[in-house]
């Protein structure tokens, strides 16, 4: 079965807002939770901008940056559980890493396709 990823990324970028919210609740968390929507909503939308891309590299610089914002979020939804600003995120930090493994396979797998 294909994975559609734009669907994927745009309903993580949705749960990556409701978890916003609720980090809203401490001043910490509004600091570090704004990093957070930035790069987690970034990511659909540089995986669907790439779908227009111009040419197969920018399709694959496009889908190269959306790759390196899933990387961000991982980064910050890790300092937010270790540093006890909210714990309950396994299921965000596991889907960032499956779209981290996703990308990367587009990107290897569309440059392959050109040489």
């Amino acid at each position: 079965m294909k994975v559609d990823i734009i669907d994927r990324c745009f309903k993580y970028a949705i749960r990556i807002i409701k978890f916003y919210h609720e980090l809203e609740k401490s001043n910490t968390g509004k600091i570090i939770g704004k990093q957070l929507l930035r790069c987690g909503t970034s990511i659909g939308a540089n995986v669907n901008e790439a779908q227009a891309g111009q040419s197969r590299a920018d399709f694959i610089s496009k889908m190269h940056i959306a790759y390196k914002e899933a990387r961000e979020t991982n980064y910050w939804l890790q300092l937010i559980k270790e540093g006890g600003i909210e714990n309950n995120i396994d299921g965000l930090v596991v889907e960032a890493e499956e779209i981290i493994k996703i990308l990367a396979s587009i990107i290897k797998s569309t440059k392959n396709k050109k040489n």
